[in-house]
């Protein structure tokens, strides 16, 4: 179960990110409301993981699905660029979840 709340703060981590480049930088009132909301709800997710994940591992995740889902849509959703050294980099990070998961 604590691995399911971790992926789901990993997801709406993903969630406050982009919520957050909606706000720009907390004048809209919507998507500053939903950054808020999204991010406590991160937090509240991640801490409960906590209780059987060790903080090195379940932070790394956290973040780094975090950072690969915020990658992910910022490309699509803000036409960021992507190129070969991104991917690359991003697989690296992917590898690294997977490490982390698989020797927990």
């Amino acid at each position: 179960m604590a691995w399911l709340f971790l992926f789901l703060a990993g997801l709406t981590e993903i969630g406050w990110a982009i919520a957050l480049k909606y706000s720009h930088g907390f004048t809209r009132l919507f998507p500053s409301v939903i950054a808020i909301t999204v991010m406590v709800l991160s937090f509240f997710l991640l801490a409960h993981s906590l209780k059987s994940i060790p903080i090195g591992t379940a932070y790394a995740v956290w973040t780094g699905i975090g950072i690969m889902g915020t990658v992910i849509l910022g490309i699509f959703l803000f036409n960021e660029p992507v190129n070969f050294s991104r991917l690359l980099f991003l697989s690296f990070i992917l590898i690294g979840i997977v490490g982390l998961k698989i020797t927990q």
